[in-house]
């Protein structure tokens, strides 16, 4: 009787092992349950990255940001005189405030892009010609931009900065409106092929923005030369 006492004991002991057990197990299936669960993408953001961009693109931000830094280079030039005209100043530093942020924008878009920062000398602009350009020496410190040499999309020639440096007072205001025009109707143009011709949405957003912007500053500077 004291025998069958203690077998029933032991298998109450087992019974009682064998749920614990069974217990464990279950939590374990639960725990792990998760790793069947798709996994996070291991770069979180880079599916937000808008990366839609064409050729048209790449050129437009390549040919832009040297046409805005010799922009920049004019409006210092005609800064650094005496007796230029209010409005003139005015506009010089309006240039300068607005194209230098682009510049830093388009550089950022070539980066993201992994593209050059300039164009092999065999590339052109969808949509211009741009093989009867001088070549790219003609332009003091823009050797670095094949087919960009003076006399393209407004570009200023080597003597046509120079003309700039030399004039003073109220004659350099007029010089500096009179190649500023030319120098925005080319930004135009390469805006409005950007626009016709593009894919990414910050870039056409820019070249519409320019587009606006300079026609406006056009018309102010075609005023002013009226008056002077």
């Amino acid at each position: 009787m004291q025998h069958n006492r203690y077998r029933c004991r032991w298998l109450a002991a087992v019974a009682a092992t064998a749920v614990v057990v069974s217990a464990c197990s279950n939590t374990a299936t639960e725990t792990a349950a998760p790793s069947n669960a798709p996994e996070a993408s291991s770069a979180p953001g880079a599916a937000n990255t808008d990366a839609t961009h064409n050729d048209a693109d790449v050129m437009f931000a390549q040919a832009m940001i040297p046409h805005h830094q010799q922009a920049i280079e004019m409006s210092d030039m005609v800064l650094s005189k005496q007796g230029i005209d209010r409005e003139i100043v005015s506009l010089a530093n309006q240039i300068k405030d607005a194209q230098g942020p682009e510049i830093e924008q388009m550089q950022g878009w070539l980066r993201d892009w992994r593209a050059a920062s300039t164009p092999s000398p065999s590339t052109s602009m969808p949509g211009h010609d741009m093989g009867d350009m001088p070549s790219r020496g003609d332009m003091p410190g823009m050797g670095h931009m094949p087919g960009m040499g003076g006399g393209g999309h407004g570009m200023m020639s080597e003597a046509d900065m120079a003309d700039l440096q030399n004039a003073q007072g109220a004659d350099a205001g007029r010089v500096f409106l009179t190649q500023m025009i030319e120098h925005h109707e080319g930004a135009i143009t390469m805006a409005q092929n950007e626009i016709d011709n593009g894919a990414s949405p910050a870039a056409i957003d820019m070249a519409r923005n320019i587009v606006s912007s300079q026609q406006q500053e056009i018309a102010t500077m075609q005023e002013i030369l009226k008056r002077s």
